[in-house]
């Protein structure tokens, strides 16, 4: 099959087209034709510097898949054969990652059905970013109906999920983002746009909130962050941060705020959580650009910016 290989860690420009073999599904598993392979900030970081990691070269890498079940191996009873799926594969152990490839195995528990609305593109934009800021928000903060929400990074791929997740909780929503993606946060559904180069936003969160501060923050940024956000928000709000906290947390404590980290865990019912959303309209993946699996290394040039918005996918096959 054709995959696209690291043959060693380092920059985008090292990928690789080979022919390797196809995997065949083990107990519990099955075989999914990728029709699309998402790209994600791990992707890139896995690339750079893997053996820090525990990986090894040569690679394959690629965590978000939308596709068609090929074969399903033994003991799978809920799936079949020509079943189009999305799911992100195991990141980290044995068999895990290899989105870049026409096929990939993955335990049959974490693969979900693909939304009907959804075409392949957008499915394999969705579950790594997408389902890490439906946990983030909707299984550890919970969001609630008039609560009011910072989110930083707006217009990423974690980012741009939060916001329509929020949206659809009913949540007034603070997002940051850059100059040139002002206009994608409102389209996303933000109340208030924050511009994180011109303005402060602790103090536009506080006077967006008569002094009270926000409810809840979303860090997708990482770094400080979070602890510059800790007086962005009000007694006893909730944090959570997919990257880390860096910095002096006592204010948290002495707020009595709490902190969330999340790494998104494999799961189906997540997916199926959020296909509702997906079937209603409330939250569309905004998908930036799809390039040939071939043209994966200019998907990591892009990545390795740091400044992108929404995500960009790579088409594997034809439907």
């Amino acid at each position: 099959m054709r995959a696209m290989v690291m043959p060693e860690f380092g920059g985008p420009d090292l990928f690789e087209e080979r022919d390797v073999e196809r995997p065949s599904p083990g107990h519990g598993q099955v075989l999914v034709r990728v029709i699309v392979a998402g790209t994600n900030p791990i992707d890139a970081k896995f690339r750079a510097n893997g053996s820090s990691m525990g990986f090894e070269t040569p690679i394959i890498l690629g965590c978000d898949v939308s596709g068609v079940i090929e074969e399903i191996g033994p003991g799978v009873t809920d799936l079949s054969p020509g079943d189009e799926v999305y799911y992100t594969p195991e990141i980290f152990g044995p068999g895990s990652n290899q989105a870049y490839a026409e096929y990939n195995v993955a335990a049959a528990e974490i693969v979900a059905r693909k939304p009907a609305s959804l075409t392949h593109e957008e499915a394999a934009a969705v579950p790594l970013a997408g389902g890490t800021a439906y946990e983030a928000l909707v299984r550890r903060i919970s969001l609630k109906v008039g609560e009011t929400v910072l989110i930083h990074g707006g217009a990423g791929g974690v980012g741009s999920f939060a916001i329509q997740i929020a949206r659809a909780a009913g949540a007034r929503i603070l997002a940051t983002a850059g100059t040139d993606n002002q206009q994608t946060l409102e389209q996303l559904g933000a109340d208030v746009a924050i511009d994180y180069t011109q303005g402060d936003f602790v103090q536009i969160a506080l006077d967006e909130t008569a002094g009270a501060g926000v409810d809840a923050v979303l860090d997708a940024v990482g770094g400080a962050t979070v602890v510059n956000s800790i007086p962005a928000a009000s007694t006893f709000a909730r944090h959570a941060t997919i990257l880390g906290a860096q910095g002096d947390l006592t204010p948290l404590y002495v707020n009595n705020q709490t902190l969330y980290g999340v790494l998104l865990l494999r799961e189906r019912a997540r997916l199926d959580e959020m296909t509702r959303l997906f079937e209603r309209g409330q939250i569309k993946p905004l998908v930036e650009e799809t390039l040939d699996l071939s043209e994966v290394g200019k998907a990591h040039e892009r990545l390795d910016s740091g400044h992108g918005r929404g995500k960009v996918v790579l088409r594997v096959a034809e439907s």
